[in-house]
């Protein structure tokens, strides 16, 4: 008998590990499956499931004490698909609290254990309403009926499982439709969840991967912290956090957090609206600059198509240091400074540029202690309008139609206000309640993730505010750079123009612009970009690409400075989103692209995926 040498022994267990592990029933797979079984709709009777017109329909989940069964992260699930206030019944006066809650909401899911004690009057001032959505929590292998909570217009049972409450969320939402021994539902065009393996992905490759990648960069001091993102044909299959805000430790990243996206604000806030007034025919990518900006009539920059500008393929000036300008005589920045950051001399800045106090003509916050005079806005579009094009043609990316398009979407489509017209007419319409400029105004500071230390500008810690300095001197509101908000959201937004313009029940934009715009225009000419979104290199080159060599010439997606990322692939269905805070404590911090993290990360997504 040949006699098997301890090396090649080690090689054949290893080999026999892991062709019986890959063997073995994928367990998130069977849990998952149970739960699409064994989570039912007794009773739909006013069809609120699956609810729809999420930009008008408030909801709440209030939890009657779920907590210790799976129902304890049942909030959450619901909370990935809109903004869901979470509540809790006090303890006193609550009938009023009730009637206020049932009043103020179009719909209140409830949460209620099998075993409830509540009152029956409050039981019955809730099954009188339609607005209660009864998610009915159960120990046990033996579902309850519809009886015990009698009177109730939309009954769902679930078991305490795993995955259980994720199906219900998406039950609700429409994320897939209800199965089971009740009624069935349609799904809508919103996210689903489950497991890789059910989209036929490698589990365990897939997590090892992206875990082995990201806590490198970790541990290289690439970022304090990170986290990833991966759908596939509309369903999230993988989203985990790393690390922390800050290398000290103190606050874990979580998936709730938001993010500055840098340029990542390019493909996410003025183009979105561009894609959809095109697609509506009130939109000419052809068009002169000057024809929908009356303002640079006459200037170099009026007879540029909006096809050549957004293509970065126009002869524009990358960027333009704007705060410089507002330096006495434009020398090297004054102000001297101590470890801590503190200001040692005075301001030494032009009139009407900056002040040390919030005051009727200062009145754009750039820091605590930093004013932006009120009119300085127009000085920087006039900045735009004077300065020179590029010498020569061809691809040279640029942002400064981004810093024009608040003002000319807002007079093309005779809004007040750009801001709360694209809320309305994009990211409400998708469930996208936390992208938002300026976030501190809705969210706290501990739910950010704070960026650089700067050194330069305002001095300071930049945390809750715009990272970008150009962005932060429009008020924080430029679709150059300004947007903040969740991973899940961002995902959103990517998924609706991988879904052709549509999610949920309403077709937002229509699907021949989406293929407009995330087609390369220059191709033949060497600009590999399309109209906004960054597009894979014409000729893959490994030291040079930002995403997998698998990505398909279709994909699209952007890169933001503080360390974001996002690519979708209309191939393959994979969708990617990247969130990190590369930039802290400093900018001059360039591991993140040494060593070449996001594009290894979304290769192993390919390879998952083979």
């Amino acid at each position: 008998m040949r006699k098997i040498s301890k090396k090649n022994g080690y090689l054949y267990l290893f080999l026999f590990c892991t062709i019986w592990l890959q063997a073995q029933p994928d367990k998130a797979l069977q849990d998952f499956e149970q739960a699409r079984k064994s989570v039912s709709l007794l009773a739909n009777d006013l069809q609120i499931i699956p609810l729809k017109n999420l930009a008008t329909t408030p909801v709440a989940y209030l939890d009657l004490g779920v907590t210790g069964l799976d129902g304890s992260s049942y909030g959450e699930w619901l909370a990935k698909y809109t903004r869901v206030d979470q509540l809790v019944l006090p303890i006193a006066q609550q009938s009023q609290w009730l009637n206020n809650i049932l009043a103020q909401y179009k719909v209140v899911i409830v949460g209620i254990p099998e075993n409830h004690n509540l009152p029956a009057a409050l039981l019955q001032q809730l099954t009188d309403s339609p607005a209660a959505v009864f998610s009915l929590f159960y120990q046990g292998s033996t579902p309850p009926d519809k009886q015990v909570l009698p009177g109730a217009g939309t009954v769902l049972t679930l078991p305490d499982a795993p995955w259980a409450a994720s199906v219900a969320s998406q039950i609700i939402f429409g994320g897939i439709g209800a199965q089971g021994a009740g009624l069935t539902t349609e799904a809508l065009d919103r996210f689903a969840y489950a497991p890789p393996a059910a989209l036929g992905m490698n589990a365990q490759l897939l997590a090892d991967s992206i875990r082995s990648i990201v806590e490198a960069g970790i541990a290289a001091g690439a970022y304090p912290g990170a986290q990833v993102l991966v759908a596939k044909n509309g369903t999230v299959v993988y989203h985990e956090t790393f690390g922390h805000h800050t290398y000290d430790k103190q606050v874990p990243v979580r998936q709730t957090d938001l993010y500055d996206f840098a340029s990542v604000t390019k493909i996410s806030s003025g183009l979105p609206v561009l894609m959809k007034l095109y697609g509506e025919g009130k939109f000419d990518l052809d068009a002169r600059l000057d024809q929908y900006y009356p303002d640079f009539k006459g200037s170099n920059k009026g007879h540029l198509s909006f096809r050549s500008m957004l293509s970065h393929n126009a002869r524009l000036m990358p960027w333009i240091p704007y705060w410089q300008g507002t330096l006495k005589g434009n020398a090297k920045y004054p102000w001297k400074k101590r470890w801590d950051g503190t200001r040692i001399n005075d301001y030494r800045f032009r009139n009407k540029t900056f002040g040390r106090d919030s005051t009727a003509d200062y009145t754009i916050k750039i820091a605590p202690d930093l004013w932006q005079h009120k009119d300085y806005r127009q000085q920087m579009f006039k900045a735009i309008r004077k300065s020179p094009l590029n010498e020569k043609p061809g691809y040279i990316y640029s942002g400064l139609l981004f810093y024009l398009m608040p003002d000319m979407i807002a007079q093309m489509t005779g809004a007040a206000d750009f801001e709360t017209y694209l809320k309305e007419e994009i990211y409400r319409k998708i469930g996208a309640f936390s992208i938002t400029y300026n976030p501190t105004r809705f969210y706290p500071l501990a739910q950010i993730v704070p960026t650089e230390q700067d050194t330069f500008f305002s001095l300071q810690q930049i945390h809750g505010r715009v990272h970008d300095e150009g962005a932060a001197m429009m008020g924080g509101v430029s679709c150059n750079a300004g947007l903040f908000a969740t991973t899940t959201d961002l995902a959103k937004l990517m998924q609706l123009y991988l879904n052709k313009g549509k999610f949920g029940e309403e077709q937002i934009i229509a699907p021949e612009a989406v293929e407009t715009f995330i087609t390369c225009h220059y191709c033949p000419e060497g600009n590999f970009r399309g109209l906004g979104f960054d597009k894979p290199l014409i000729q893959y080159d490994p030291l040079l690409s930002s995403v997998a060599k698998d990505a398909s010439p279709k994909s699209f997606g952007h890169s933001g400075y503080t360390g974001t990322f996002t690519w979708a692939d209309p191939d393959s269905g994979i969708l990617f989103v990247f969130m990190s805070n590369r930039v802290y404590p400093t900018r001059a911090n360039r591991k993140l692209y040494e060593l070449n993290i996001r594009p290894r990360i979304h290769q192993a997504i390919y390879d998952a995926a083979k």
